[in-house]
């Protein structure tokens, strides 16, 4: 029975060492991969396995931009009775990511799933912070408008205090400044605001403070890195 491998791929840059080596161990076998981005793939399966040839890959895009090819070659895939992996661009399939689609698809054909273990840049995030891992929800990109964000800043905040849930989103990197900005002009000083940028790269940085603690810092410039941007609380002993 072929199994559908939910492989996870590193969230910085040629930092191959964040996949555990069985992880490296099922790519090299497998022939099949769908992903978010062709050519990162391609790029991150030769790191795992520079032996195998690129013409003997098969693999297909998933998404918004995709051409529905994922579906048709998984379809292929089960019926040669192969194994098929799963690739999102960054950190898990199907987490921040178009692949849930394929493993919709896979459970509908009664096709075996395995989750493969990796880094996930929310769960890192999320472990970082300080605030409540037992009550949390992500919620992708929000508005890259100014007053649009505050409105959702707020909903946010207003959530975090009723449900004692923290609020985990992320940005391109090029907007990381404006959403600290708008943080701060924002949300209560009480609220704690986290930012969690190039986790596992060499620029990792990670910080999560109360408002009016941010306020107090001399000012600050984030890189233009990948970034978690955590809303909650924080339980000091």
């Amino acid at each position: 029975m072929p199994v559908l491998y939910l492989i996870p791929t590193p969230i910085a840059d040629e930092n191959l060492q964040t996949i555990p080596p069985y992880v490296q161990d099922i790519i090299r076998r497998l022939r099949v991969f769908i992903a978010e981005r062709a050519k990162t793939a391609r790029h991150f399966i030769k790191a795992c396995a520079p032996e195998v040839p690129q013409q003997e890959l098969r693999v297909a895009e998933v998404g918004k931009r995709a051409d529905g090819s994922a579906a048709v070659l998984f379809q292929e895939a089960i019926r040669e009775g192969l194994d098929v992996g799963l690739l999102s661009e960054a950190g898990c399939p199907g987490v921040a990511d178009p692949g849930a689609a394929i493993v919709a698809l896979a459970h509908r054909e009664g096709i075996r799933v395995v989750p493969l273990v990796g880094p996930s840049s929310l769960l890192l995030a999320l472990m970082a912070s300080g605030m409540n891992g037992q009550r949390f929800a992500f919620h992708g990109y929000l508005s890259p408008k100014r007053p649009e964000l505050a409105r959702q800043f707020r909903q946010l905040e207003q959530q975090t205090r009723q449900q004692q849930q923290t609020q985990l989103f992320i940005e391109t990197p090029y907007r990381s400044q404006m959403i600290l900005e708008v943080a701060l002009e924002t949300l209560h000083p009480d609220t704690v605001f986290g930012i969690a940028q190039d986790l596992t790269g060499t620029g990792e940085w990670i910080r999560s403070l109360p408002v009016r603690d941010w306020k107090k810092q001399k000012s600050i410039t984030l890189q233009k890195a990948p970034a978690v941007f955590l809303i909650g609380q924080q339980e000091i002993p």
